[in-house]
Protein backbone atom coordinates (compact mmCIF):
# COMPACT_ATOMS: atom_id res chain seq x y z
CA UNK A 1 0.00 0.00 0.00
CA UNK A 2 1.31 3.00 -0.98
CA UNK A 3 1.29 6.15 1.55
CA UNK A 4 -1.00 8.79 0.17
CA UNK A 5 -0.53 12.10 1.61
CA UNK A 6 -3.76 13.51 -0.45
CA UNK A 7 -6.39 13.39 -2.56
CA UNK A 8 -10.00 14.73 -3.56
CA UNK A 9 -11.86 14.11 -6.96
CA UNK A 10 -9.04 15.54 -9.25
CA UNK A 11 -5.65 15.00 -7.59
CA UNK A 12 -3.95 12.51 -5.54
CA UNK A 13 -0.49 12.57 -3.69
CA UNK A 14 1.30 9.77 -2.72
CA UNK A 15 5.03 9.17 -1.13
CA UNK A 16 6.83 7.52 -3.43
CA UNK A 17 9.28 4.69 -1.89
CA UNK A 18 12.75 5.10 -3.16
CA UNK A 19 13.78 2.26 -5.51
CA UNK A 20 9.88 1.96 -6.96
CA UNK A 21 10.26 2.87 -10.73
CA UNK A 22 7.16 4.90 -11.26
CA UNK A 23 6.36 4.38 -14.77
CA UNK A 24 7.47 1.96 -17.24
CA UNK A 25 10.31 3.55 -19.71
CA UNK A 26 13.75 2.57 -21.26
CA UNK A 27 15.68 4.26 -18.19
CA UNK A 28 13.56 2.01 -15.90
CA UNK A 29 15.35 -1.22 -16.77
CA UNK A 30 14.34 -4.38 -15.38
CA UNK A 31 11.34 -3.38 -12.82
CA UNK A 32 8.30 -5.14 -12.64
CA UNK A 33 6.34 -3.03 -10.39
CA UNK A 34 5.56 0.83 -11.44
CA UNK A 35 3.95 2.81 -8.90
CA UNK A 36 1.38 4.21 -11.16
CA UNK A 37 0.04 0.44 -11.76
CA UNK A 38 0.31 0.00 -7.94
CA UNK A 39 -1.69 2.85 -7.31
CA UNK A 40 -4.62 2.88 -9.66
CA UNK A 41 -4.80 -1.19 -7.89
CA UNK A 42 -5.20 1.22 -4.57
CA UNK A 43 -7.65 3.62 -5.41
CA UNK A 44 -9.10 2.91 -8.95
CA UNK A 45 -10.19 4.82 -11.97
CA UNK A 46 -7.68 6.31 -14.55
CA UNK A 47 -4.08 8.18 -13.32
CA UNK A 48 -2.18 10.62 -15.22
CA UNK A 49 1.22 11.25 -13.52
CA UNK A 50 1.74 15.19 -13.43
CA UNK A 51 5.45 14.58 -12.65
CA UNK A 52 8.28 12.38 -12.35
CA UNK A 53 10.91 10.82 -10.05
CA UNK A 54 13.67 8.91 -10.35
CA UNK A 55 13.41 5.49 -9.01
CA UNK A 56 15.84 6.08 -6.62
CA UNK A 57 14.19 9.21 -5.17
CA UNK A 58 11.56 9.10 -2.62
CA UNK A 59 9.06 11.40 -1.63
CA UNK A 60 6.20 13.96 -3.26
CA UNK A 61 4.44 12.41 -6.43
CA UNK A 62 1.82 14.07 -7.60
CA UNK A 63 -0.72 12.29 -9.99
CA UNK A 64 -3.91 13.61 -12.04
CA UNK A 65 -7.25 11.92 -12.23
CA UNK A 66 -8.37 13.10 -15.49
CA UNK A 67 -6.17 14.44 -18.91
CA UNK A 68 -7.10 17.79 -18.04
CA UNK A 69 -6.01 18.28 -14.88
CA UNK A 70 -2.97 16.86 -15.58
CA UNK A 71 -2.52 19.43 -18.35
CA UNK A 72 -3.39 22.05 -15.87
CA UNK A 73 -0.95 20.65 -13.49
CA UNK A 74 1.52 20.85 -16.41
CA UNK A 75 1.30 23.97 -16.60
CA UNK A 76 2.18 25.02 -13.43
CA UNK A 77 5.28 22.76 -14.16
CA UNK A 78 6.44 23.68 -17.27
CA UNK A 79 5.61 28.08 -16.26
CA UNK A 80 7.84 27.25 -12.89
CA UNK A 81 4.75 27.66 -10.81
CA UNK A 82 5.50 24.77 -8.60
CA UNK A 83 7.86 24.89 -5.51
CA UNK A 84 9.81 21.91 -4.80
CA UNK A 85 11.99 21.63 -2.35
CA UNK A 86 14.16 18.23 -1.72
CA UNK A 87 16.26 17.12 1.13
CA UNK A 88 19.50 14.94 0.63
CA UNK A 89 22.56 14.10 2.37
CA UNK A 90 26.26 14.98 0.27
CA UNK A 91 29.64 14.02 1.00
CA UNK A 92 31.75 16.81 2.66
CA UNK A 93 30.30 20.40 3.75
CA UNK A 94 29.48 22.78 1.04
CA UNK A 95 31.24 26.10 1.06
CA UNK A 96 29.41 28.86 0.46
CA UNK A 97 26.40 27.64 3.26
CA UNK A 98 23.88 28.31 0.47
CA UNK A 99 23.67 29.79 -3.29
CA UNK A 100 22.57 28.41 -6.88
CA UNK A 101 24.32 26.33 -8.68
CA UNK A 102 23.91 27.30 -12.34
CA UNK A 103 25.11 25.32 -14.59
CA UNK A 104 23.76 24.12 -17.96
CA UNK A 105 22.65 20.77 -18.31
CA UNK A 106 22.53 17.68 -21.04
CA UNK A 107 18.93 15.79 -21.01
CA UNK A 108 18.63 12.46 -20.71
CA UNK A 109 21.26 11.64 -23.21
CA UNK A 110 24.86 13.04 -22.22
CA UNK A 111 26.10 13.71 -25.56
CA UNK A 112 22.49 15.78 -26.18
CA UNK A 113 22.14 19.67 -26.25
CA UNK A 114 23.06 21.34 -22.97
CA UNK A 115 20.27 23.43 -21.54
CA UNK A 116 19.79 25.94 -18.74
CA UNK A 117 19.66 24.51 -15.29
CA UNK A 118 19.57 26.24 -11.79
CA UNK A 119 19.30 24.85 -8.39
CA UNK A 120 19.22 26.71 -4.99
CA UNK A 121 20.93 24.74 -2.16
CA UNK A 122 21.11 25.86 1.42
CA UNK A 123 23.46 23.86 4.14
CA UNK A 124 21.47 22.92 6.89
CA UNK A 125 23.26 20.58 9.17
CA UNK A 126 26.99 18.70 9.51
CA UNK A 127 28.57 15.82 10.84
CA UNK A 128 32.24 14.44 10.93
CA UNK A 129 32.32 10.79 11.16
CA UNK A 130 35.60 8.81 12.63
CA UNK A 131 35.73 6.34 9.87
CA UNK A 132 39.12 6.36 8.07
CA UNK A 133 38.08 6.01 3.97
CA UNK A 134 41.04 6.90 1.36
CA UNK A 135 43.61 9.64 2.94
CA UNK A 136 41.12 10.99 5.27
CA UNK A 137 41.20 9.38 8.97
CA UNK A 138 37.48 11.41 9.28
CA UNK A 139 34.94 12.02 6.63
CA UNK A 140 32.43 14.76 6.33
CA UNK A 141 28.55 14.82 5.32
CA UNK A 142 25.96 17.46 5.34
CA UNK A 143 22.04 17.42 4.92
CA UNK A 144 21.22 19.91 2.38
CA UNK A 145 17.98 21.35 0.86
CA UNK A 146 17.87 21.74 -2.54
CA UNK A 147 15.34 23.70 -4.42
CA UNK A 148 15.06 22.93 -8.18
CA UNK A 149 14.53 25.96 -10.14
CA UNK A 150 14.63 24.28 -13.57
CA UNK A 151 13.58 20.71 -14.56
CA UNK A 152 16.15 18.90 -16.27
CA UNK A 153 17.78 15.43 -16.06
CA UNK A 154 18.99 14.18 -13.10
CA UNK A 155 19.31 17.86 -11.72
CA UNK A 156 19.70 17.91 -8.23
CA UNK A 157 22.13 14.49 -8.65
CA UNK A 158 24.22 16.40 -11.17
CA UNK A 159 24.53 19.73 -10.04
CA UNK A 160 26.07 18.85 -6.79
CA UNK A 161 28.42 16.41 -8.49
CA UNK A 162 29.36 19.41 -10.27
CA UNK A 163 30.31 21.15 -7.05
CA UNK A 164 31.84 18.08 -5.98
CA UNK A 165 29.88 17.11 -3.03
CA UNK A 166 27.77 14.21 -4.36
CA UNK A 167 24.33 12.73 -3.29
CA UNK A 168 25.34 9.58 -0.93
CA UNK A 169 23.99 6.33 -2.76
CA UNK A 170 23.89 8.05 -6.26
CA UNK A 171 25.50 5.10 -8.56
CA UNK A 172 25.49 7.50 -11.44
CA UNK A 173 27.35 10.87 -10.75
CA UNK A 174 28.29 9.77 -6.92
CA UNK A 175 31.11 8.14 -4.88
CA UNK A 176 31.19 4.74 -4.57
CA UNK A 177 33.51 4.50 -1.91
CA UNK A 178 31.43 6.38 0.10
CA UNK A 179 27.94 4.92 -1.12
CA UNK A 180 29.58 1.64 0.15
CA UNK A 181 30.86 3.18 3.72
CA UNK A 182 27.00 4.03 4.38
CA UNK A 183 26.16 0.67 3.47
CA UNK A 184 28.58 -0.68 5.81
CA UNK A 185 28.47 1.45 8.69
CA UNK A 186 24.99 2.91 8.76
CA UNK A 187 23.01 0.32 7.07
CA UNK A 188 21.89 2.63 4.18
CA UNK A 189 21.03 1.21 0.43
CA UNK A 190 18.73 3.78 -0.48
CA UNK A 191 20.10 7.12 -2.20
CA UNK A 192 19.40 9.81 -0.08
CA UNK A 193 17.64 12.21 -2.32
CA UNK A 194 13.92 13.13 -1.20
CA UNK A 195 11.41 15.26 -2.84
CA UNK A 196 9.98 16.39 1.10
CA UNK A 197 7.83 19.52 -0.07
CA UNK A 198 5.68 20.63 -2.50
CA UNK A 199 3.77 24.20 -3.39
CA UNK A 200 1.56 24.97 -6.17
CA UNK A 201 -2.32 25.89 -6.80
CA UNK A 202 -5.14 23.41 -6.83
CA UNK A 203 -6.06 22.95 -10.34
CA UNK A 204 -9.69 23.39 -9.72
CA UNK A 205 -9.73 26.65 -7.38
CA UNK A 206 -6.75 28.20 -7.62
CA UNK A 207 -5.94 27.52 -3.63
CA UNK A 208 -2.43 27.64 -2.80
CA UNK A 209 -1.58 23.79 -1.39
CA UNK A 210 1.50 22.78 0.76
CA UNK A 211 2.21 18.48 0.40
CA UNK A 212 5.18 17.46 2.32
CA UNK A 213 6.08 13.58 2.69
CA UNK A 214 7.55 11.71 5.70
CA UNK A 215 10.73 10.30 5.58
CA UNK A 216 11.39 6.68 5.73
CA UNK A 217 13.24 4.55 8.13
CA UNK A 218 16.12 5.02 6.61
CA UNK A 219 16.83 8.58 6.11
CA UNK A 220 14.61 9.32 9.43
CA UNK A 221 17.29 7.12 11.37
CA UNK A 222 20.44 8.99 9.88
CA UNK A 223 19.27 12.10 11.16
CA UNK A 224 18.99 10.51 14.43
CA UNK A 225 22.14 9.49 14.61
CA UNK A 226 23.53 12.48 13.27
CA UNK A 227 21.77 14.37 15.74
CA UNK A 228 20.24 16.56 13.13
CA UNK A 229 16.83 18.06 12.80
CA UNK A 230 14.52 19.80 9.89
CA UNK A 231 13.85 23.41 9.61
CA UNK A 232 10.64 24.20 10.62
CA UNK A 233 9.43 27.42 8.19
CA UNK A 234 7.38 26.51 5.40
CA UNK A 235 9.10 29.05 2.85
Amino acid sequence: MLDILYQDDAIIAVNKPAGLAVHRSKMVGNADTFLIDVLREQVGGTLYLAHRLDRATSGVLLIARSTEIAAALGEQFMGRGVHKQYLTVVRGWPEPTEGVVDYPLPGSRQTGPRRDARTAYRRLATVEVPIALGRYPQQRYALVLTEPQTGRFRQIRKHMAHLHHPVIGDCQHGRSDHNRLYKQYFGCYRMLLHAWRLRFRHPLDGRPMLLEAPLDATFQALLERFCWSLPTDET
